[in-house]
């Protein structure tokens, strides 16, 4: 891997849009985040990717690929003549950005094409990697994705360079415009750090990488201080934040860098501006380089400038040897960033320069690296790894491949490929369930009904099991039933007494009826809302139940949502509004404005309400809960926090309470106007159907089986 940042020119055009809404009133609401990725945006909608990409030839593009990574190219010369640490690092980067908070970030998507990872430093001229790529995306067209096509090539690199791997997934779909709902951070500059508490361990949530327009951390150490056990904190973090545990860490960095080297020949001022910066004549590309040649030995990407072993294009143990071999010296390089070189290196452990010549270079390492050297966990790690390298290699292939995978979710969720088939418990491991008959179903369903539980209490679990799922990285929902294991049983929001008096009775009727609880709780919440709207709820079964060894519970505990709007919850005062935090689960929850409004009204409608607000309705699913939120009958006033009241204008009588999440839907001008359309006397069965739909599609957001 090479590279890890890159200079910054600003933007050479800022085309004047005029005066936006957004000008006159930058606290509105901004509904865009659920209208993401539309049809509109997809030249392609009528493209079924999941079953063209099964009828590719893979091991042909694996060897179109092998072939494209030692034709060096005159206007981007490779490193050695093979490209695969350029690729090697392209792909990292393109699944590096995944982060544990939200699920966001990773490489399902194919989003490195698009602005702002395209532009980021970090990623500095990996669009030429992409150039680089593109004849074998024309050639294999609409049966490879720019987004499974960023993930292989890293694979057949390392492959091709003798490296240990477990293959690759496919079934990636690209994405066709900018992901602007990403939070990136709030800083207005490249490599700005305003992220952070009290210590480097108090990074803003849900951010992984220390810096803004870096994937991970700052090679020449917190904010440039070359200071290995300073780095070694900023890295502990950062790749824990990635699903990373230490000797993971340890693998990816030892692995990743045992290919390929660093650019930074000469000063970073003579770099212009970024692809989304640079003037049109460019085509997009960007980083255009002044210094001398520009390319090859004159290189500057993150103006770090050296290799870091000594045979840059193979695998083998020359990183940790080398690491540990030398007492190494902090210097700068020509570009002028911190990096370190080997004290009285021997002639056996120069490198060949990357254009062949017979010149010979010092390695170097970043600061980064030697904090493995410096952290004892790190070094106890690494010392076993040069002890033991066959143990090395597999640790490296199984972190790379979730690395790589992390975001897609379970297995089920794998389309083909050329992956070892091998099971990982950060995919969420689920057994399959059984498919239940209309008679089987129909007997839960009247034990169900049967028995003491009120409609709240079935449509509040179903929920709580279902509403974890998060489209971002496919994890969570009712599959598997981990509602009843650690850590989500205990969890404020999901009500722990309440759930646990629920379960016991699901638990007897899954029991009696040979189900799994997963269906049991889905077809309870059904049955609730059948019997609140007086609609059938049809409901798809065979879900299987996970068990507590296959859950990891630190992991899952970055599911808990520390603020439902759904279930008017929240734990505490947040930096940013209620209702923007609403957004934010809406959008993981893949639903568009229109089903974020109906499926609140509804579950307002039954009861749902973890605060006790917003309760106006007697429990019935109908749309006499939108009536009443827009009647002009009351006059609402903050009574606190996320707290208002309504008096009857005539008596000034109390007459209810709401959250701030209740009256968005009366006071921002689109949300009102789709609550205006489900509050009208003509449209209550649209209503209760538009509700049952969207309750179904969250039900079943996690059945990647079914698609």
């Amino acid at each position: 891997m090479s590279d890890s940042k890159c200079p910054f020119h600003g933007s050479t055009t800022k085309p004047n849009l005029g005066t936006q809404n957004k000008d006159w009133w930058p606290n509105q609401l901004n509904l865009d985040i659920l209208r993401q990725h539309s049809n509109k945006s997809n030249p392609v909608p009528e493209l079924n990717y999941k079953e063209e990409v099964k009828k590719l030839h893979l091991e042909a593009v694996k060897e179109d690929i092998k072939v494209m990574l030692k034709d060096s190219k005159e206007w981007w010369p490779a490193d050695y003549g093979h490209y695969g640490p350029f690729f090697i690092r392209m792909t990292w980067h393109a699944a590096g950005t995944y982060r544990t908070g939200d699920g966001r970030g990773g490489a399902a998507t194919g989003a490195q094409r698009f602005a702002p990872l395209n532009s980021w430093p970090d990623n500095g001229n990996l669009d030429k990697a992409r150039r680089l790529l593109w004849p074998i995306k024309e050639k294999y067209g609409n049966k490879l994705s720019w987004a499974d096509l960023l993930v292989l090539v890293g694979n057949v690199a390392i492959e091709d360079m003798g490296g240990p791997n477990h293959g690759t997934v496919m079934g990636r779909e690209d994405i066709w415009q900018t992901e602007k709902d990403i939070y990136w951070g709030a800083e207005d500059e490249w490599l700005g750090d305003k992220r952070y508490g009290a210590t480097r361990q108090s990074l803003e949530n849900p951010l992984a990488a220390v810096q803004m327009g870096l994937i991970y951390v700052n090679p020449e150490g917190p904010n440039g201080n070359p200071d290995p056990a300073l780095s070694a904190e900023d890295v502990r973090e950062t790749f824990k934040r990635m699903a990373m545990n230490d000797e993971e860490t340890v693998a990816l960095t030892a692995g990743g860098h045992t290919f390929g080297k660093a650019h930074g020949a000469g000063d970073d001022a003579l770099v212009g501006a970024e692809p989304e910066g640079s003037p049109i004549e460019m085509m997009g590309l960007g980083w255009k380089n002044k210094y001398a040649s520009g390319i090859g030995v004159d290189t500057i990407t993150s103006g770090i400038e050296g290799p870091w072993t000594t045979n840059p294009i193979q695998w083998d143990m020359g990183y940790l040897e080398l690491l540990f071999k030398y007492d190494w010296e902090c210097k700068k390089s020509p570009a002028g960033a911190w990096q370190w070189h080997p004290i009285d290196c021997a002639e056996e452990d120069m490198v060949p320069q990357v254009d062949g010549s017979y010149q010979k270079v010092l390695p170097m390492m970043t600061t980064a690296d030697m904090s493995l050297k410096a952290d004892p966990k790190y070094k106890a790690i690494c010392k076993h790894f040069l002890a033991n390298p066959d143990e090395f290699g597999e640790t490296f292939a199984r972190a790379w491949f979730k690395l790589l995978h992390r975001d897609m979710g379970p297995k089920t969720n794998y389309v083909t490929g050329d992956y070892k088939d091998a099971e990982y418990i950060w995919q969420d491991p689920t057994p399959t369930g059984k498919m239940l008959t209309s008679k089987e179903e129909q007997s839960i369903r009247e034990a169900i009904s049967s028995s003491e539980l009120s409609v709240k209490e079935m449509v509040n679990t179903a929920w709580s099991s279902a509403s974890t799922f998060r489209a971002s990285d496919n994890r969570g929902g009712a599959n598997g039933a981990r509602i009843r294991l650690a850590p989500q049983k205990d969890w404020e929001v999901n009500n722990p007494k309440e759930l646990s008096k629920v379960l016991a009775v699901y638990e007897n009727i899954a029991k009696e009826n040979s189900s799994s609880i997963a269906d049991v709780i889905v077809i309870g919440g059904a049955v609730g809302i059948e019997k609140a709207g007086g609609y059938k709820v049809n409901v798809t079964t065979g879900r299987g139940d996970a068990n507590q060894e296959n859950t990891e519970v630190d992991s899952f505990n970055l599911l808990k949502p520390k603020a439902c709007g759904f279930r008017n919850y929240s734990e505490k005062e947040f930096a940013v509004s209620p209702e923007e935090i609403l957004l934010d689960k809406a959008q993981l929850l893949g639903l568009t404005p229109s089903e974020m409004t109906v499926l609140l009204g509804g579950l307002r409608a039954i009861g749902i309400s973890h605060s006790g607000d917003g309760i106006w309705t007697d429990g019935k699913l109908n749309n006499s809960w939108f009536k009443i939120l827009l009647s002009m009958d009351v006059e609402w006033s903050a009574s606190g926090y996320n707290s208002y009241i309504a008096k009857d204008r005539r008596t000034g009588e109390l007459v209810r309470k709401a959250s701030r999440i209740d009256l968005v839907l009366g006071s921002n001008s689109e949300l009102r106007a789709i609550a205006e359309l489900y509050a009208q006397d003509d449209n209550n069965d649209k209503f209760v159907k538009d509700f049952i739909n969207v309750w179904s599609k969250i039900m079943n957001a996690d059945r990647f089986d079914l698609n």
